[in-house]
């Protein structure tokens, strides 16, 4: 993460028509040695299996070919030589953006054939200057790729998506020539105008389903948006189980009292420790909105009190199958995700000390350890959410 802002970087789509295979990939990954980010987006030619194979392929490649710093021209050529050739097109083809953000440095854009990238600065278009790369071997001969270079500013938003948002509405009497680039980049601008922080997440969200509606809720192609969104970093605090030692009670409420961001305890135990020490109530509720789990309480001061390891076991469980497709419930594990989700930076603090409870073998095998269950949790966070993670054990 760069000392002056986050990146955040998010995807939403909808699969062509009734299709239960997208025919888009989008692959994004955080390399930490290197503090680099690169995000991919490739639309496969077609629909259902064989387009997600290629865009899956060609979006592969990209991050492999990225992350090894070869040069524009090379990583183009690579993969459109590796491609396999439609037998009924003779073509291989499947088109791709590339976003390489280095945290301290540059960011690349390499495009081949998707609407062009739209790059906005104080919520107006930027245009860093792009380059048009003509490939020279015989079988790429003539083909363009764009690709620009420059360098973010905090507030500063990338927004790249495929044919299927660009040409969503084609033929319908508003949009006859599809919803196009332009109006997407003036869609994005109403939205941040209205909104100025609105997350990745949401703006490509709302995107998506700006596109939905423009097909009149039935997507016409695989349609998929990406954003990065360069910004303060929005901070939340996760606390469960009580320390190894008494003594370190007031500690652990005193780092929840002076943490500057949203806070969650887990635990009965833990949620008395630190009311204890802060001298605040807890209340109890009787919301019960979720049959697994025992419901929330409210602590002043505290964003969500919740129980400890049946709900973060279940939290792991909905970050593990976390799609785009998701519909989050009300319950208190759906809730944490939710934080999690619109998070940056995630402090996680651990208390050592062993529940007894937890030890009872008649309880489910599932049933992990609290400190097993965490760092699963925190894997997800970090390998498929590209969040900032740091656990401290106390």
């Amino acid at each position: 993460m760069n000392e002056k802002f986050y990146i955040e970087v998010a995807f939403d789509q909808r699969n062509y028509g009734e299709e239960r295979i997208c025919g888009d990939a989008f692959i994004s990954r955080k390399i930490k040695e290197e503090s680099r980010t690169i995000a991919v987006l490739s639309d496969g030619m077609g629909h259902g299996v064989k387009a997600n194979i290629l865009a899956t392929l060609t979006s592969t490649m990209a991050i492999n070919f990225t992350r090894e710093h070869k040069a524009v021209e090379k990583i183009a050529e690579m993969i459109m030589n590796t491609l396999p050739v439609c037998s009924e097109r003779r073509m291989s083809y499947s088109t791709f953006t590339i976003v390489d953000i280095e945290h301290e440095g540059l960011t690349t854009i390499l495009e081949y054939d998707n609407p062009q990238t739209i790059i906005l600065r104080d919520n107006a278009p930027f245009n860093p200057g792009w380059n048009c790369l003509i490939l020279r071997s015989e079988k790429n001969a003539g083909k363009e790729i764009l690709s620009c270079q420059f360098r973010p500013r905090k507030e500063d938003r990338i927004i790249f998506c495929s044919d299927g948002v660009a040409q969503s509405g084609l033929g319908t009497e508003k949009y006859p020539l599809g919803w196009g680039r332009d109006r997407i980049e003036e869609y994005a601008i109403r939205l941040i105008g209205n909104s100025p922080r609105i997350s990745a997440a949401k703006l490509t969200s709302r995107i998506v389903q700006m596109a939905h509606r423009n097909d009149d809720f039935r997507s016409k192609d695989d349609t998929t948006c990406a954003s990065v969104y360069f910004r303060q970093p929005r901070k939340l605090l996760i606390v469960t189980g009580p320390p190894y030692e008494k003594e370190k009670d007031r500690e652990l409420a005193e780092a929840v009292r002076f943490f500057r961001g949203r806070k969650v305890i887990c635990g009965a135990t833990t949620a008395d420790i630190v009311a204890r020490e802060l001298g605040v109530e807890i209340e109890d509720t009787l919301e019960f909105e979720d049959p697994e789990l025992p419901p929330v309480a409210r602590m002043e001061g505290i964003d969500l009190v919740t129980e400890g390891i049946l709900t973060l076991t279940k939290v792991t469980r909905i970050l593990k199958d976390y799609s785009p497709s998701h519909v989050p419930g009300k319950g208190p594990a759906d809730r944490i995700v939710r934080l999690v989700r619109d998070s940056d930076e995630i402090h996680i603090i651990i208390g050592t000390r062993v529940n007894i409870a937890h030890q009872d073998p008649t309880l489910p095998v599932e049933l992990e350890m609290r400190r097993t269950v965490v760092k699963r949790m925190a894997r997800f966070l970090e390998e498929k959410f590209l969040k900032e993670v740091s656990i401290r054990y106390i």
